[in-house]
């Protein structure tokens, strides 16, 4: 019996059509993700940020965070019961960072998350309907590109009031045009191809399309846009709450960088209460912008060669 007609064994058979496509494909990635060196760091800093954010109200108190309860020495260096120094109040700069991780981490996970809803969402429509629709979208991404995103996202955290709700939504409304873009791009070239064609003659209405044709395989685009997202959505919550948009109570990033310049750290030499909070977020931002790579890499087959 030559090759081209050797039948399975059935052991062969029962593995097939026991393993839905969908479950073998996520194998698949999980398995060439795992050989990604450089995907893999980036993994392990963000699960260790991760845990790290979900475990701090565990075993930090607000009295850890509170100025007026703090009784370490004031803007210390780093030493023994202090590993990272005290701030100007006297509190840990170790504690004020772990902690200082949650809303920076959340708000920049959400504000990604409605970022690219709201690019994909139209995106997708302004690929699939041509014509006044499509024109109409793609004049107001224009309108947006042509804006300057910082300077819209501080009239908007001014306008919506000081908070993290005002910061988040204002990242989202500035930087959803690059997903749409994409989106549009690639859903184009997506209903170009026959079986689009065949599933109209069919009958199959443009919702179905849109959901069950080319939604799915836009969708490694969106994983990836949204994965590379994360690390300038951070950026910008930092950058927002630097300039003093953010929630004046709350502990982040960009809070710790605020207070250190307006409590004279840089002018008193306190490295110690400047670098780390920078520092972090370059580490996440680095480990977002790796796992984004990888991702892209395993998904795009022509970046394989590079």
């Amino acid at each position: 019996m030559t090759a081209a007609t050797q039948v399975p064994s059935p052991n062969q058979s029962v593995i097939n059509r026991g393993t839905p496509p969908r479950t073998q494909a996520l194998r698949n990635f999980g398995s060439a993700y795992v050989r990604n060196t450089w995907g893999m760091i980036g993994l392990v800093v963000l699960l260790a940020f991760t845990i790290m954010a979900l475990t701090a109200p565990v075993w930090i108190h607000d009295s850890d965070l509170s100025a007026a309860a703090a009784t370490g020495p004031l803007l210390a260096p780093p030493q023994h019961g202090y590993p990272l120094g005290t701030d100007q109040p006297g509190r840990s700069v170790l504690l004020l960072l772990i902690y200082g991780s949650r809303p920076s981490l959340a708000i920049g996970v959400i504000a990604t998350v409605a970022t690219v809803v709201i690019g994909a969402a139209i995106g997708l429509i302004a690929g699939h309907y041509q014509g006044i629709v499509s024109n109409l979208l793609m004049r107001v991404t224009d309108w947006f590109i042509a804006l300057p995103g910082l300077p819209l996202a501080i009239s908007l955290s001014v306008v919506l009031g000081q908070g993290p709700v005002s910061i988040t939504i204002a990242i989202a409304i500035t930087s959803w045009t690059g997903a749409a873009r994409l989106v549009r791009a690639q859903t184009l070239a997506v209903e170009a191809r026959p079986y689009i064609e065949r599933a109209r003659a069919l009958g199959a209405g443009n919702t179905q399309i849109m959901i069950r044709h080319v939604l799915p395989n836009v969708m490694p685009l969106i994983l990836v846009s949204s994965t590379l997202t994360v690390a300038g959505a951070i950026l910008s919550e930092t950058t927002l709450t630097f300039l003093g948009l953010g929630n004046p109570t709350d502990v982040s990033w960009g809070s710790m960088i605020n207070q250190a310049f307006t409590q004279g750290a840089i002018t008193a030499g306190a490295w110690w209460y400047v670098l780390p909070p920078g520092l972090a977020i370059v580490v996440v931002v680095l480990g977002f912008t790796l796992v984004g790579r990888a991702v892209e890499a395993i998904l795009n087959p022509r970046m394989v060669n590079r």
